[in-house]
């Protein structure tokens, strides 16, 4: 598999994980539970997924020619 795969299959994981911890922070706010961890949870996969977002973003454009 390229690494191109291998970016794109972590991309996707981590919308996942994502997607559950911000599940995770409604649940919470909903029982009022008083934990600000549960808030920064979502931000454990939201910064790698910056990451590789940005760089499949960018990879249409890499190839181009400046012509």
């Amino acid at each position: 598999m390229s690494t191109q795969m291998w970016i794109r299959q972590i991309h996707r994981w981590l919308s996942m994980a994502f997607t559950l911890a911000v599940v995770a922070n409604i649940v919470a706010m909903t029982m009022q539970v008083e934990a600000v961890w549960i808030g920064f949870l979502a931000l454990v996969p939201l910064i790698p997924l910056l990451a590789t977002g940005l760089y499949l973003f960018a990879l249409p454009y890499r190839g181009r020619s400046n012509a």
